[in-house]
C-alpha cells in the first residue's frame, strides 16, 4: 500500500476519508488534504516558499528528534516534486 501526501502540504493522508479535501462538487479529492483544497479550491494562495514556513512547526513537532531547520531542508527538497508546486 503506498503511503498518500497530500501534493500541496505533503501532510501523510492514509485511508480516512476525514483528511482528503473536497472538489466542487462535494466529493472526495485524492490529491489534497482538506487544510489545502475545499470545495473545489486551494484554501493556500501563497507562494511554495510561504506554504514550507506555516508547515515547519507542524513537521517538528510531530517529528520529536527534527529541529525547525532539518525540517525546512526537507522541505525544500520535496516541495518540489509534489503536483502543486512542480514547474
Amino acid at each position: 500500500m503506498n503511503q498518500k501526501f497530500c501534493q500541496c502540504c505533503g501532510m501523510p493522508m492514509g485511508d480516512t476519508d476525514e483528511l482528503y479535501g473536497t472538489n466542487a462538487d462535494g466529493s472526495k479529492n485524492e490529491e489534497y488534504c482538506k487544510y489545502c483544497f475545499e470545495n473545489g479550491k486551494f484554501t493556500f494562495n501563497g507562494t511554495m516558499e510561504e506554504m514550507i514556513e506555516v508547515c515547519v512547526p507542524n513537521m517538528a513537532v510531530a517529528n520529536p528528534n527534527m529541529s525547525e531547520e532539518e525540517a525546512r531542508k526537507i522541505m525544500l527538497e520535496w516541495f518540489p516534486t509534489l503536483k502543486r508546486w512542480k514547474n
